[in-house]
């Protein structure tokens, strides 16, 4: 089984089809869900040890966090294969 792989930022990557939602960390809403997270030890790190900018939440009951903007986040398939050919 192959999954189309969105990249969330210094080479980190989720899966298009088990991602639910993405949000902005700066609302009081997102807050709760990643301290929530914490407490349940599903809370997964992509930031690098910058700041959180987006909040993805996957099917799987996790919450990965990411520095990326949620507007700068390939969501599109179109927008994605934009990116991996300016990488190639």
């Amino acid at each position: 089984m192959a999954y189309e792989m969105i990249p969330i930022g210094y080479g980190n990557y989720v899966a298009r089809s088990r991602l639910i939602a993405v949000v902005t960390a700066d609302s009081a809403p997102s807050r709760r869900l990643i301290q929530d997270a914490r407490e349940r030890f599903s809370l997964i790190d992509a930031t690098g040890g910058k700041r959180t900018r987006s909040v993805l939440v996957m099917d799987s009951d996790h919450v990965v966090l990411s520095a990326m903007d949620p507007d700068a986040l390939p969501l599109d398939p179109a927008q994605a294969e934009e990116e991996e050919a300016g990488n190639a």
